[in-house]
C-alpha cells in the first residue's frame, strides 16, 4: 500500500482519522484522474458514470478500512433495472469497476433518473470482503431499495457489522471530467474493532453528536478540488479534543488484467475444456469487462 508523504490531500488520496475521546474513527476521499481512467473504458450515459462515480468512492472508503492486504468488492445487482449489475473492488489502493446497462431503458429514464429506477425492483447489493491474510471471507447482502447507494452501505454496516456509520458521497462531472469525494464515520463502542461487538448502543451521545456534525458535510465540500480533505475534517470536527490523522494512501485505477493472468487462471482447466474455448485462431479470446480490452491467449 502506498503511503504518500504530502501536506495536500489533491486527488487520488485517502485520508484516514480518528477521533479518539469519541471512539470514532473515519475515512475522507477525493477522487480524480483515477476516476475518468476507469469511466474512459466505456462509453456510459451520463447518469451511469454518476452512478459508477458515487460506487467507487464507497468502494474506497470501505476497502480503505481493511488491513493485511485484503480486499473489499462491491456489487449491485438487478434483473429488470436499466442498469443490471454494478461492480467495484479495491485493494491496496488499487481500484477498479464497471457497470451494465441497458441502454434501451436508460434513455426512457430522462436525464436525471433516482436510484430505484436505475435499478427497478428486486436489486440488492453485496459487499464482500476477502482476508486471505487473517483466513476468512464474509459476504453481507442488503435489498437495494432506498434513494442512495451510501444508504444502502449505512444499512449493510448496521446489519451485518453492528457498526454505527455515516457516509456521505458526492460527484459530479463536466462531461470530460469527473470529480467524485466522500466521508465515512464509524463508532467503535469501547474501542472495539473486532466483528463482533458485546454491545451497540445507537443512541449513544457521544455517537449522536458525530453523527450530527458529520452529517453536516456539504456536497460541494466533498467535490471542490480547493478545498483540502483535512480542511473539511477541521471544518466539521474542530470543536473535539482531538482529531489524529494517518498517512495519505494513494489510490489509483488498478486492473489487474493480463495476458500473463488469464494464462494462469487457464491453465487450471482441462484440455478438453480449453479446447472449446479456443476460437479458430487457436487462442482463447478473453474479454475484460473493467478495461474494455480483449486478450487473445495461447494455452
Amino acid at each position: 500500500m502506498d503511503q504518500v508523504d504530502t501536506d495536500e490531500t489533491g486527488f487520488d488520496r485517502v485520508l484516514g482519522f480518528t477521533l479518539p475521546s469519541r471512539e470514532v474513527r473515519g475515512r475522507s476521499v477525493r477522487l480524480g484522474p483515477a476516476v475518468d481512467q476507469i469511466l474512459a473504458a466505456h462509453d456510459y450515459p451520463p447518469a451511469v458514470k454518476n452512478l459508477l462515480a458515487e460506487a467507487l468512492v464507497l468502494c474506497t472508503l470501505m476497502g480503505s478500512l481493511l488491513k493485511n492486504e485484503g480486499q473489499l468488492t462491491m456489487q449491485a445487482q438487478s434483473e429488470e433495472g436499466a442498469v443490471t449489475l454494478l461492480v467495484c473492488d479495491y485493494r491496496e489502493g488499487a481500484l477498479r469497476g464497471y457497470a451494465e446497462v441497458d441502454r434501451g431503458r436508460i434513455v426512457a429514464l430522462g436525464a436525471n433518473p433516482p436510484l430505484p429506477a436505475l435499478f427497478g425492483a428486486n436489486a440488492y447489493l453485496a459487499i464482500t470482503f476477502d482476508l486471505p491474510l487473517d483466513g476468512g471471507r464474509y459476504q453481507g447482502i442488503v435489498p437495494l431499495d432506498g434513494d442512495t447507494l451510501s444508504g444502502a452501505c449505512e444499512h449493510y454496516f448496521r446489519q451485518s457489522e453492528q457498526l454505527p456509520t455515516l457516509i456521505r458521497v458526492a460527484a459530479r462531472s463536466d462531461g470530460e471530467h469527473a470529480v467524485a469525494g466522500g466521508i465515512l464515520v464509524q463508532h467503535l463502542p469501547d474501542g472495539e474493532e473486532g466483528r463482533e461487538r458485546l454491545h451497540v448502543r445507537y443512541d449513544d451521545p457521544d455517537w449522536e453528536h458525530v453523527a450530527i456534525m458529520g452529517g453536516s458535510v456539504r456536497h460541494a465540500e466533498l467535490v471542490d478540488p480547493q478545498t483540502m480533505l483535512e480542511t473539511i475534517l477541521w471544518r466539521l470536527f474542530h470543536e473535539e479534543d482531538e482529531i489524529r490523522t494517518e498517512k495519505l494512501t494513494a489510490v489509483s485505477r488498478g486492473c489487474r488484467c493480463s495476458a500473463a493472468h488469464f494464462a494462469d487462471v487457464l491453465g487450471r482447466f482441462a484440455e478438453a475444456e480449453r479446447a472449446e474455448m479456443r476460437e479458430d485462431d487457436g487462442l482463447v479470446h478473453v474479454d475484460c469487462a473493467f478495461c474494455s480490452k480483449i486478450f487473445k491467449v495461447a494455452v
